[in-house]
């Protein structure tokens, strides 16, 4: 056991440890398993049935933890039941699609009661207990409904409790408190500070006006009946971040993770400046074994989602009811809920808004290039002894475009590769399902860029209708070009001759000539807030368009940030977002023309994400040993 977590036991351990067993402990200890991990078993399923807790201890038999002491945290919320959660739940959805993830989103609506505690594994029965006592104790004061007032600032928006239901709530927190502390030997700390019930928090400034419009629609008058709810999370995995598994990944080395569609992994994002590119080490919440697996395999999930929930005790007006159980309907963590008066209120302010919305920009990374697959000799990989080019793989295009000079000049200025091709086409076809107009697009110089750009086209089907107008200042920080030099790009004509629909007539605010070798950060994010600015300029605002641009990796934050509003990254910040940033990856920004800005948004289509595929040569395993 690591010292560090033999110190966090420490804490909470006891040498005078309840003897005590339930029902369930009974039935587990009946098939074989060891009291200490039985219990630990329980603790971590919110001691509900013996079923799920055999299934945990099976899937945790190769946990190496399995035997050390580390209890779980708890904590007691009071959390909101019927149409004001549904309100609240439209707001978390509503506001993340307009305003992105804030801290809010992190954890399902609740009032803060008692700040996690620890409790030993074996004296978690006895919260449950306190827990009842104390909410019988309190249910004829507790008030028939809570005084909601709404409160914002420049980084925080949510609803205060009246001060005279603030003080019942606090007496009820400080008496579970004195109750747990006293028959589970754990310290709870109530909170006593301003009760308050965080609706958004952590957010850009920019977005409060938009964040307080979506709140008012919620009304805090809304029938509701409040729950005091006990829930658990690990401690080991604190700050660690959450992701959860969108496919199955079978490990090719013993140092990999196996894990299932669905699978939460914890990450600790300080052990992953050594982790290989598109690679992150994690501990699975299933198994708790550890080890590395592909991070285009997961996405962020929320801080609560590996949040078990153990008992509540529901406030009910005239009655007691204390629920030994998690069924709870009308309740969906961090789930979606549909109310029809709360969709015509959300609904409403929606039109509204999307009344000021003229023009979006739509910012995507280039496809899939060759060198990226086959490394920077691929050229040489796909050349005869003449100099023709020969197609070495499916993966490598069907043809190269002529060009005047050099063939040798692809290799600093590479093209797509056919899984680029496909890939492109296919973010094309995905925004023509979801209806967006494309009015204007605007790509990088580099040939990846334009072919991007013209296979979008084509599944958008505005191939015919809308041309390409190439622009140098798009070009990315060119202190990352490999040759040290600005890449010998195809010429317009080349690039109209090669069948790309190049809007000939366009003139770049950035002539190639202007592009410096190994420019500085200041100058590369100079150049990139200067060229979006002029794009939008010569944009015409009528109309509600798309303004398409296609560009790298480092596009995405250096065209949307000064757009939005928002300082310029460090440099070392910046390398480090833009290394994570897919092929096509993609930001969306929406104009709000009355309050003369712009706003991120969630793109309009969702990400594409695959796996690698090795080369493979049938001959190896199959005829030759």
């Amino acid at each position: 056991m690591a010292v560090a977590e033999t110190q966090l036991y420490a804490k909470v351990s006891n040498k005078h440890r309840s003897r005590s067993t339930s029902v369930l402990l009974e039935s587990l200890l009946a098939k074989g398993f060891p009291a200490h991990i039985a219990q630990k078993a329980l603790a971590a399923t919110g001691q509900k049935t013996v079923e799920e807790a055999a299934k945990w201890l099976h899937s945790h038999c190769n946990d190496p933890s399995l035997d050390d002491p580390i209890p779980q945290e708890y904590a007691l919320y009071l959390c909101p039941t019927g149409c004001l959660h549904n309100y609240l739940l439209e707001f978390w959805k509503e506001s993340k699609r307009q305003c992105g993830k804030n801290r809010a989103h992190e954890v399902f609506p609740h009032i803060t009661l008692c700040d996690f505690f620890t409790c030993e594994d074996q004296k978690v029965e006895l919260l449950y207990d306190a827990l009842k006592r104390v909410g019988d104790s309190f249910s004829q004061r507790f008030p028939p409904s809570i005084s909601l007032s709404l409160h914002s600032s420049t980084s925080y928006l949510g609803f205060f409790i009246d001060d005279k239901h603030a003080n019942i709530l606090k007496e009820f927190a400080q008496a579970f408190s004195s109750e747990a502390s006293a028959v589970a030997d754990c310290h709870v700390k109530p909170c006593l500070k301003q009760l308050h019930l965080t609706l958004s928090h952590k957010f850009y400034p920019h977005h409060q006006k938009t964040l307080e419009q979506l709140a008012k629609c919620i009304n805090p008058g809304e029938t509701c009946q409040w729950v005091a709810a006990l829930y658990s999370r690990d401690m080991r995995f604190v700050h660690y971040q959450t992701l959860r598994a969108l496919f199955q990944y079978k490990p090719q080395n013993i140092d990999e993770l196996m894990i299932n569609a669905g699978d939460f992994i914890y990450v600790d994002p300080t052990q992953q400046s050594d982790v290989s590119k598109g690679w992150v080490i994690g501990t699975s919440h299933r198994t708790g074994c550890r080890g590395f697996l592909p991070e285009n395999y997961t996405e962020t999930a929320n801080e609560s989602d590996t949040w078990v929930k153990h008992r509540e005790y529901v406030f009910v007006t005239a009655s007691r009811h204390f629920t030994q159980t998690e069924n709870e309907p009308n309740v969906k963590t961090n789930g979606e809920v549909q109310s029809p008066s709360v969709s015509r209120s959300i609904t409403k302010v929606l039109s509204l808004q999307n009344a000021t919305l003229r023009r979006g920009v739509l910012v995507i990374r280039h496809g899939e290039r060759v060198d990226q697959v086959f490394g920077k000799s691929w050229l040489q990989q796909c050349l005869t002894a003449d100099g023709k080019y020969y197609r070495a793989d499916l993966n490598f295009p069907c043809t190269l475009p002529k060009r005047k000079d050099s063939m040798k000049h692809f290799e600093y200025d590479p093209p797509l590769s056919c899984c680029g091709i496909f890939q492109s086409r296919l973010i094309g076809e995905a925004l023509l399902d979801q209806e967006v107009t494309v009015s204007y697009v605007y790509s990088s110089p580099a040939l990846r860029c334009i072919q991007t750009a013209q296979h979008i086209l084509q599944g958008l089907k505005l191939d015919q209708k809308v041309k390409i107008r190439v622009e140098p200042g798009l070009f990315e920080w060119t202190k990352w070009e490999a040759s040290k030099v600005i890449p010998n790009f195809m010429t317009v004509t080349e690039l109209v001759e090669a069948s790309y629909k190049i809007d000939t007539s366009y003139r770049g605010n950035f002539p190639l000539s202007s592009l410096v070798p190994s420019e500085s950060y200041e100058e590369y994010v100079s150049r990139s807030s200067a060229v979006i600015k002029q794009i939008i300029t010569a944009c015409p605002s009528k109309g509600k368009g798309v303004i398409l641009i296609v560009g790298h990796g480092s596009s995405l934050a250096s065209f949307t940030r000064p757009l939005i509003g928002l300082p310029t990254r460090d440099s070392k910040d910046f390398a480090q977002v833009v290394r994570k940033i897919p092929s096509l990856g993609m930001c969306f920004c929406e104009e709000l023309k009355e309050e003369n800005k712009w706003q991120l948004v969630n793109p309009p289509v969702k990400t594409l994400t695959h796996g690698a595929n090795a080369a493979f040569n049938w001959r190896n395993g199959i005829v030759e040993d």
